[in-house]
């Protein structure tokens, strides 16, 4: 199986997984970094000579789209129409909760995905626990000033972990039945970023609150770090939580994974007092 993104926030995970479960992969990243037990591949989006030698013997893959590209069907769906002349037939690919199949960004490559491979699923994960944790911009300002900032009102998420999407990644990339179509992803239970503050005050041991700004000042903060037509969908993102649109609860994890999904507190404690992954990129949800 190959791994598109093996050193990110869901690909380390679902690594891990299916070489724990004996399964073989190969790991391809933008370094080519070795993965233990895994056959390390170079792979760099918007350079198509790295494609080949990672579509090599591979009859499934997880996919993730490029990060922080808005318009990433440019450079995905002529990967997956030479994955399939390769030999791939089931592809999982990691979109968005807030993204429907023709919609924006990811959403293009969802809609075609269908018509490009015979087996295929497209998970649509609420918004990352992991998001509080580590580089992340969320953690980094609740962690050094105490402030958690948002456009989302008091609009409320059901935050998934990356952990729980790995695992519903690895059940449908392994079963013998065709995979399910599309799949929501979430927490058992929808947080506002308020009570996330609560939460991260209780894990960090010093007071965070949820500062609320307009959706323009939201896109300034991110185009900070990130390119300006990326933080704009971000942005228009936490404004769609603030109408109430992430408001929802699905059994998915459950359904295909036999657990229920974790909860942030838990995650939190668990993930903040782990040793850091290196070289680990951060995915944008």
């Amino acid at each position: 199986m190959l791994v598109v993104g093996a050193t990110g926030t869901t690909g380390s995970r679902l690594t891990a997984r299916l070489l724990s479960g004996g399964h073989a992969v190969d790991a391809a990243s933008r370094s080519g970094r070795s993965v233990p037990g895994a056959r390390p591949v170079r792979f760099v989006w918007h350079d198509p000579a790295t494609h080949a030698a990672a579509l090599d013997g591979a009859d499934r893959l997880y996919l993730v789209p490029p990060v922080g590209d808005p318009g990433p069907a440019a450079v995905v769906l002529p990967f997956l129409r030479r994955a399939r002349a390769a030999g791939v037939r089931r592809v999982v690919l990691l979109s968005s909760s807030a993204v429907p199949a023709g919609g924006p960004a990811v959403g293009e490559v969802h809609a075609a995905l269908p018509g490009l491979v015979p087996e295929w699923a497209v998970l649509r994960p609420s918004w990352f626990m992991q998001n509080f944790l580590g580089d992340h911009f969320h953690a980094r300002s609740a962690r050094e000033e105490g402030v958690l900032r948002t456009a989302t009102g008091e609009g409320r998420v059901a935050f998934v972990d990356a952990g729980d999407i790995a695992a519903v990644a690895a059940a449908v990339l392994t079963a013998e039945a065709p995979p399910a179509g599309e799949l929501l992803l979430t927490g058992a239970q929808a947080l506002s970023y308020d009570r996330v503050a609560e939460e991260l005050s209780r894990s960090c041991g010093r007071r965070v609150v949820h500062e609320r700004l307009t959706v323009a000042a939201m896109v300034d903060r991110l185009a900070a770090e990130l390119p300006r037509p990326f933080a704009e969908l971000l942005a228009s993102l936490d404004s769609a939580v603030a109408r109430g649109e992430e408001e929802r609860t699905t059994d998915t994890v459950l359904r295909l994974t036999g657990r229920p999904p974790r909860a942030l507190a838990d995650v939190l404690r668990d993930e903040a007092a782990a040793p850091p992954a290196a070289g680990r990129v951060r995915e944008s949800r």
